[in-house]
């Protein structure tokens, strides 16, 4: 049986009239009031839009899926999708869904000429699976919900000239709110993060020490964030806020410490001891371990005769 095909929404106004709303009262960006919004889940295909869509929902009451993990919203989160991600519901039982909240849609059009027509590409949480979704307190929410009537307020006034800028200068406002609002979600949540931490350890040393790691290569940030069943910028961002460190950087700092082993108790040659670690190229250990260490490896082998 083939898998349903998503619906594409190519505009806001698309979106609206799919969900029985009235038009939207600007063509780029739009606040829906989630209360509003009737549908059954059992019968809902795969959704895709080609904008940007901030979410905070309350009291929701079926689990939606991303990719393949499941996330359940009953305590009410925020997420954040950027155009072209696919979002599907994880039911096959006709569920009415109930929900309170707000949804924030915002076209990519809406920011042509402005500093976050590229500045957006910096807030990295667009990328993170819904089962990242972040988790607001009562205070934080009442900060958010604030900017989005804001938002709502500026877009329904007359129009003019400072129009744009100002919706644009509140959506940066938003999503810089929301930036902070992870930030301390990183630090918070410290036994979800720490158990996270203790596997990425575990992961990381299980690869280097696999028999078969000449032929595997060098770790990847996608393969340790696929075994730790997160995506990878939701795992390097947790990662400089608890360590300081990147994914990137702490699978370096095991490498080193694996080279700087052989290199201490093995006579095996520098390209032997590069090949054995994973790379294809001796120069590139080479120039690493230079760059981590500020010895070149047999500078470092030296050290110990």
């Amino acid at each position: 049986m083939s898998a349903i095909q998503p619906i594409r929404f190519k505009t806001i106004s698309e979106f609206h009239k799919y969900r029985s709303l009235s038009a939207p009262e600007h063509p780029l960006v739009s606040v829906i009031d989630m209360s509003q919004v009737r549908h059954i889940a059992g019968n809902e295909p795969p959704i895709v839009k080609d904008f940007y869509s901030v979410a905070l929902k309350r009291n929701f009451t079926v689990k939606m899926k991303y990719g393949q993990q499941d996330v359940d919203f009953d305590s009410g989160v925020m997420f954040f999708m950027a155009p072209g991600q696919v979002l599907r519901f994880g039911t096959d039982i006709d569920t009415e869904v109930q929900q309170s909240g707000w949804m924030l849609m915002l076209h990519p059009d809406l920011l042509w000429n402005t500093p976050l027509a590229k500045g957006i590409k910096q807030y990295e949480y667009f990328d993170y699976s819904v089962t990242e979704a972040l988790f607001v307190s009562e205070k934080e929410e009442a900060t958010l919900n604030t900017i989005i009537e804001n938002i709502r307020q500026e877009y329904r006034a007359n129009m003019d000239k400072f129009s744009q800028d100002l919706i644009v200068a509140q959506i940066e406002l938003l999503l810089k709110y929301s930036e902070r609002f992870y930030h301390r979600q990183f630090l918070t949540r410290k036994n979800v993060n720490h158990k996270i931490l203790d596997r990425l350890e575990e992961i990381i040393n299980a690869y280097f020490n696999s028999p078969d790691l000449m032929q595997k290569g060098l770790p990847t940030v996608q393969h340790v964030a696929e075994n730790l069943h997160i995506s990878p910028n939701y795992l390097s961002n947790m990662l400089k806020t608890l360590t300081g460190q990147t994914t990137q950087q702490h699978i370096h700092n095991r490498l080193i410490e694996k080279a700087k082993e052989r290199l201490s108790v093995t006579d095996l040659s520098v390209s032997e001891i590069a090949y054995e670690l994973g790379f294809e190229h001796p120069q590139s250990f080479s120039k690493l371990f230079k760059t981590k260490t500020n010895y070149s490896p047999l500078e470092f082998r030296a050290s110990f005769n």
